[in-house]
């Protein structure tokens, strides 16, 4: 087989900004037939939100910028005002073409459309209405907005994130990129292939997927929430150090940084070794994993020190030889100059409208006999909505007047 593994199945994408669009665009990676639906005139959301904007071939800004490219490659776009009725009909028409629909609506709010589950489930009961919400569809903040930052907060993570207390700059750090918009997402493309299978293979109906970013956030703590789980102790913040094996740490170097972890005494030998410091393996309260969690501190100043008396790339080859896990300190002009990220086709180039080359990121999914499918740029706003009409049979006259009145 050569084609994706989810070809045939199609979506039908409501949300807007980042977790639902990711998980759609993972869809559109293993082989599903997307369609973004968005709102007549400005589009999703995230459109808005720039610089940079993608160039045209004469190096001028266009309208379509950086987030918008991130999470909807592979999808089309139909614009419709779901406030009217015949927007209500033309995405309730589409949905009845779909085997998935993804929004991420405040709870309760696509009811008065006639677009909420209950609604859609009876009409098209092997629908799988995927949800994704705050706070779930369920508890007391249910009816709660809240964006990815809000969540870092409240799940913990930025509790554990940051530098250690009593060192300059210490406090609660949020992790840069929106992880848990992210997480949730990969968590709704889950959902919805076990939810795809259980219909189509064991005979279920269609079902509400519900996912929540707080339930999100908190699940992705994993080993940090079960220390406080396991000992009532909350971790705390340690800056680079990991949480596990000791040293887990970055470290200055005499040019730069690195970043290493000697997870185990085995790796902890071979780090002794390769820096020229065998007999630190030998050292009372280093010599196992015990005494060196329990003289950390001594341990990474030892290091540091050490560190700093060479380049990081003299550093980096010699660990390397010596087997013990380690990189450098990227910066992304860095990280898309590395030749093995080249050589796993991370960056992919595309065609776009407004470029015949754009560079988006590739989809990390490697399958050796149903390969995800072959990249395409992001849809311009609308740019699909005369096909798909078409195809849902609107005549020529009738999108006239739904363009006049504003319906798409």
């Amino acid at each position: 087989m050569t084609t994706p593994p989810l070809d045939g199945i199609r979506i039908l994408d409501l949300s807007r900004v980042l977790a639902g669009p990711w998980a759609a665009q993972y869809l559109a990676d293993l082989g599903c037939e997307v369609i973004k639906v968005e709102r007549a005139g400005t589009g999703d959301d995230a459109r808005a939100y720039g610089p940079p904007y993608v160039k045209d071939a004469d190096g001028n800004d266009t309208s379509e910028n950086f987030f918008h490219l991130s999470c909807n490659r592979g999808k089309k776009s139909l614009t419709v005002d779901i406030a009217q009725p015949e927007g209500q009909q033309i995405v309730k028409r589409l949905a009845g073409t779909c085997d998935v629909l993804v929004e991420n609506f405040k709870v309760g709010n696509l009811a008065k459309y006639g677009l909420d589950y209950d609604s859609l489930h009876k009409e098209f009961p092997r629908l799988v209405y995927c949800s994704v919400t705050g706070f779930g569809q369920t508890g007391p903040y249910r009816l709660r907005p809240g964006y990815d930052a809000i969540f870092q907060g409240m799940s913990g993570l930025m509790s554990v994130t940051g530098i250690a207390e009593g060192e300059p700059g210490a406090g609660p750090m949020k992790v840069g990129p929106s992880i848990t918009d992210i997480i949730c997402g990969l968590n709704a493309v889950i959902a919805v292939v076990s939810a795809l299978y259980a219909r189509d293979v064991k005979g279920a109906p269609g079902q509400q997927l519900d996912l929540a970013l707080f339930d999100t956030a908190v699940a992705a703590m994993s080993h940090y929430a079960q220390i406080y789980l396991s000992s009532g102790v909350a971790p705390f913040r340690r800056g680079t150090q990991g949480n596990g094996g000791v040293p887990s740490q970055m470290f200055y170097t005499k040019d730069g940084a690195l970043m290493l972890t000697a997870g185990n005494s085995a790796q902890y030998c071979r780090l002794c070794e390769a820096i020229g410091r065998p007999e630190m393996a030998r050292h009372p309260l280093y010599e196992d994993a015990r005494t060196r969690i329990a003289n950390r501190s001594g341990l990474s100043a030892w290091l540091q020190e050490h560190f700093l008396t060479d380049t990081t790339a003299h550093w980096l080859d010699a660990l390397e030889k010596g087997g013990v896990p380690s990189g450098p300190i990227y910066d992304f002009e860095e990280v898309f100059a590395d030749p093995h990220m080249v050589s796993r086709g991370l960056k992919v180039t595309v065609e776009h409208p407004f470029n015949p080359a754009v560079d988006l990121i590739g989809s990390p999914l490697r399958m050796s006999e149903t390969p995800v499918a072959t990249p395409k740029a992001p849809p311009l706003v609308g740019e699909h909505t005369t096909a798909l009409l078409d195809e849902l049979g609107y005549d020529a006259l009738t999108q006239q007047d739904f363009r006049a009145r504003g319906v798409i």
